[in-house]
């Protein structure tokens, strides 16, 4: 094969909303394949043979045929290298962890040149596997070597240093089931559930409900355990010292055995268990000294028993795991380091990435040397064959129990995080048997955690995975509540950024803190904030992610949907005026009324089913968008005997028209004489039919005649800096 069998990237965009391909956001990448125009698969020798060694996961891929093995079935038939590139992209992302399967490929009318677009999750890793799915699909078309390990592991990383954790994913893919919209507001895990008024905002297993009084008292050990016990909650008796001298005499207090632990620390560090000397206890309090912020440390009673994880969401305990201790078996052979290495962190649970319940075991861990050191080993110590060799007494909660949970241990857990103040936590209890109340074993609470780990919960070692994500959506959101505001899309050329801007002052006039992003700006509240045109992503987003703004509308266009796809996911309403002109998106290789209708469908694609469309009845290919709509529709016309308003009036559906110069509604039989359109400013009624979209669109969302009838008086549409 020649270097001119190759494919060059035209052009390649991040969609972020709603688009031309689908809901979702997609890397839309235009190809020109070149001479493999001439070369589909089946006109490759040995080129799917030698690309399914390479991807033996594209048998999954069901492509067009809708069954397992799809895919191959069309590389036997023949199929071009754009469509071969996006099968690639998708299969690298899915072995780099990031699960996606949506793509699609269209030529164009020019030859060799392709649209492309697959479902990415990060844009950063999409376009890395972009890249590298040429480079693979290049050295199978060659026959060359492929360096598959590398490359996933290299795909792998981006996934993990870009994509939400698995525990925020867990949580925002709860919303997505419930409906509920989310943005991503940092590189991290801080997201925002829902829109504008009605969002709430978590980072992990934290919330904007979260106190932050609550998670100072949290990492305070010692003020945990005084508010706890106060309110009968069950802790272990102990106190504060400050020196390695003060820790024994409290240990002899007490009574062996002990444990020391920073006074605040949290996950475990720094915690030793279980001593019995007066030189384990200072080897200890140094241990703990160290891990903690604070030259104090607690010493406490030691608590035989299993530690467990509870996992409190509002007042309920939604999950919970059991520990284990953690030990490696002698072989006669192997060092302590060894068989760590071969018995422990071979684990797939284990890793130092958020994907893994349990973390990888250091024996050079403090903590570890303690405890091979109660044992007479070290890390290059060779135990007998079948010896027993205790690792870590604690930290390796991950079996759920959750079924097991006597209630009240339930009870305690939960008044637990109450009484710190946490609307989520992680209480860590020991107990020998957590179906018997803790009274009955002498079983406490020994710490109480603010922003807890998931994933133990989520992907269990053993026994049933929980619903956590699921607990804390309800925990943000009631029922019924879907975390959106009223969002209102106006798309066409034909006076839609004066309808966005009226619609804007409509729901002013009805109480509304409003946000409107149209070609001459943003408007919050009626003030311009910003000039220039605001039919982009980003300016619309910025509306979106307001906390004040209670109501959006949004204009848009063919170009602006192209671009970078509509700024949300779901609109309440969809006004479409007109389809536009082929020559406003030149450039975007669509070439005919059919593709641009394809393009300005997406505003009615997006309408929810409680929502309406807003038509223009006197455009036929805006009436033929109709039957897209999952809400209702309402046509708008100046003609109320235009044969589309009076068949859709005669089935019962609403209309607005123009008679004897004033507005009328129409809801199948009932009319309602609005307003003379006198009455409205100069400048704003030389557009009748935009009064007409804008008020069909305020009916839609419920808004009341006075109300409509206000705004209306009140707009000015000679005034660009206000509505």
């Amino acid at each position: 094969m020649t270097k001119k069998k190759d494919i060059k990237f035209l052009r390649v965009t991040h969609l972020r909303g709603p688009n031309i391909w689908t809901y979702r956001p997609v890397i839309e990448v235009w190809l020109d394949i070149g001479e493999l125009e001439d070369f589909p698969s089946d006109k490759l020798p040995g080129f799917n043979a030698r690309l399914t060694d390479m991807l033996p996961g594209l048998i999954e891929h069901r492509c067009g045929v809708g069954e397992r093995g799809g895919f191959l079935e069309r590389l036997e038939c023949g199929t071009w290298a754009g469509h071969i590139l996006e099968h690639i992209v998708l299969e690298l992302q899915n072995m780099a962890g990031m699960k996606t399967g949506f793509g699609k490929t269209r030529s164009t009318a020019e030859v060799g040149v392709y649209k492309m677009a697959f479902r990415t999750r990060d844009a950063i890793v999409g376009r890395a596997a972009l890249d590298a799915g040429h480079a693979l699909l290049m050295a199978a078309v060659s026959g060359e070597s492929f360096d598959m390990k590398s490359t996933v592991a290299r795909l792998t990383d981006l996934v993990d240093r870009y994509c939400l954790g698995p525990s925020t994913a867990n949580i925002v893919d709860a919303a997505t089931e419930r409906g509920i919209p989310s943005i991503r507001l940092t590189e991290g895990n801080l997201v925002q559930l829902g829109h504008g008024a009605a969002q709430r905002r978590i980072w992990t297993a934290e919330t904007d409900r979260t106190s932050a009084i609550a998670e100072s008292i949290a990492s305070d050990k010692d003020l945990t355990k005084r508010l706890l016990a106060s309110c009968g909650v069950p802790v272990p008796e102990g106190a504060l010292v400050r020196s390695a001298e003060a820790a024994w005499e409290e240990a002899q207090d007490i009574g062996l055995p002990v444990v020391v632990k920073p006074v605040d620390g949290n996950h475990g560090r720094g915690v030793t268990l279980n001593l019995m000397s007066e030189s384990e206890v200072h080897t200890a309090y140094a241990i703990a000294s160290e891990a903690g912020g604070s030259s104090a440390v607690l010493v406490e009673r030691f608590i035989p028993g299993n530690e467990h994880r509870l996992l409190i969401v509002g007042r309920q305990v939604v999950a919970v795991a059991r520990g284990e201790s953690l030990r490696v078996t002698g072989d006669g052979s192997s060092s302590v380091s060894a068989l760590v290495a071969s018995q422990i962190n071979t684990d797939p649970r284990r890793g130092e990435t958020e994907e893994h319940p349990l973390g990888t075991v250091n024996v050079q861990d403090d903590e570890i040397l303690l405890d091979l050191k109660r044992q007479g080993l070290t890390p290059a110590s060779v135990p007998q064959d079948g010896q027993k060799v205790l690792i870590q007494p604690n930290g390796n909660v991950s079996d759920d129990v959750t079924d097991l949970v006597h209630p009240e241990v339930a009870h305690m857990a939960a008044l637990a995080a109450r009484v710190v103040g946490l609307d989520i936590a992680g209480i860590d209890l020991v107990c020998e048997d957590i179906s018997r109340p803790l009274a009955q074993q002498r079983g406490a609470i020994i710490e109480v955690n603010s922003s807890p780990g998931l994933l133990a919960h989520i992907k269990p070692a053993s026994g049933t995975p929980r619903k956590v994500g699921e607990a804390i959506i309800r925990h943000l959101f009631a029922d019924g509540d879907s975390g959106r505001i009223p969002v209102v899309g106006v798309t066409g050329t034909l006076g839609t950024s004066l309808i966005a801007r009226l619609l804007g002052c409509l729901l002013n006039a009805a109480g509304k803190h409003v946000g409107v992003a149209n070609g001459e700006g943003l408007y919050l509240d009626g003030r311009q904030v910003h000039k220039g045109d605001c039919t982009g992503f980003a300016a619309g987003e910025r509306l979106l992610i307001n906390r004040n703004v209670e109501a959006a509308v949004f204009e848009s266009n063919a170009r602006s949907i192209l671009s970078g796809g509509l700024p949300y996911d779901r609109c309440s309403v969809g006004v479409v005026t007109d389809m536009g002109q082929l020559g406003d998106v030149t450039g975007f290789h669509i070439n005919d009324d059919e593709a641009l209708a394809n393009v300005v469908r997406s505003q009615v694609d997006v309408i929810l089913s409680e929502g309406a469309a807003v038509l223009n009845a006197a455009d036929p290919d805006v009436v033929k968008l109709a039957a897209l709509s999952d809400g209702r529709v309402i046509f708008y016309a100046m003609d109320e005997h235009n044969p589309v308003m009076a068949q859709h009036r005669a089935s019962g559906e609403r209309i607005v028209f123009a008679r004897d110069n004033h507005i009328v509604l129409a809801d199948g039989e009932t009319e309602s004489r609005l307003l003379d359109l006198a009455k409205i400013r100069p400048a704003t009624v030389k557009h009748p039919a935009s009064v007409l979209a804008a008020t069909a669109a305020a009916w839609a969302l419920g808004l009341q005649h006075d109300l409509i009838c206000g705004g209306l008086r009140a707009f000015d549409a000679s005034k660009k800096t206000t509505y």
